[in-house]
């Protein structure tokens, strides 16, 4: 099962420090979305990452950064819904309901969907789905390696995630609504628990 870090939605001051330190402690997968920030602002905070690790980003706007920095690829989303022209590379996308993911996982990488659980960083953002749905999903192959679970994803929860037949999971307010200090640690408990899981 996979391991995704989803961005906070704003830049905070040192994040690529700390963008750094998630992949030096084995980060995969990251995806960089800022829906508020400039194209100057993103590309930016990428340059602060080394050139080691931009093959492990995902950008969800500004596509033309992906070809420009060598990151892993893009994320469909519904800003920014189609692929630019002739883009051959990597594609993910983000879906909110099981039609959703049947039909858009044939052109993807692998998809989100979402919202599991309650979401920990939006407040009001309810779990969109029960666990019978989920169980149904998985047992018609709906559910698999190319779909990550996303929304109120925590460390109480991953065993259940996996239980369900996803791929992966996506955090996000998992790590960064905790102090700063705590980015890391959190990040490397999570990873073990999906370890112990495969």
């Amino acid at each position: 099962m996979k391991l995704i870090v989803i961005t906070a939605p704003t830049i905070f001051p040192e994040e690529g420090k700390a963008l750094t330190a998630l992949f030096d402690a084995g980060l995969e997968i990251l995806h960089l979305r800022k829906p508020t920030a400039t194209e100057e602002e993103v590309e930016t905070l990428v340059r602060e990452i080394p050139e080691k690790y931009r093959g492990r980003i995902v950008v969800h706007d500004f596509f033309m950064l992906a070809e420009r920095h060598g990151l892993r690829g893009i994320h469909l989303n519904g800003r920014h819904s189609e692929s630019p022209a002739g883009y051959t590379g990597h594609v993910s996308c983000s879906c909110h309901s099981i039609a959703e993911v049947s039909e858009k996982k044939k052109h993807c990488n692998y998809v989100f969907l979402s919202p599991i659980y309650d979401s920990i960083s939006k407040e009001g953002y309810g779990s969109g789905f029960d666990a019978g749905q989920l169980r149904t999903a998985r047992d018609s192959g709906i559910i698999d390696e190319k779909v990550m679970a996303l929304g109120g994803i925590c460390a109480d929860n991953l065993a259940e995630v996996a239980a369900f037949g996803f791929g992966g999971a996506a955090v996000l307010g998992e790590v960064w609504s905790r102090p700063s200090a705590e980015y890391i640690p959190q990040f490397i408990h999570l990873q073990k628990i999906i370890n112990s899981l495969q």
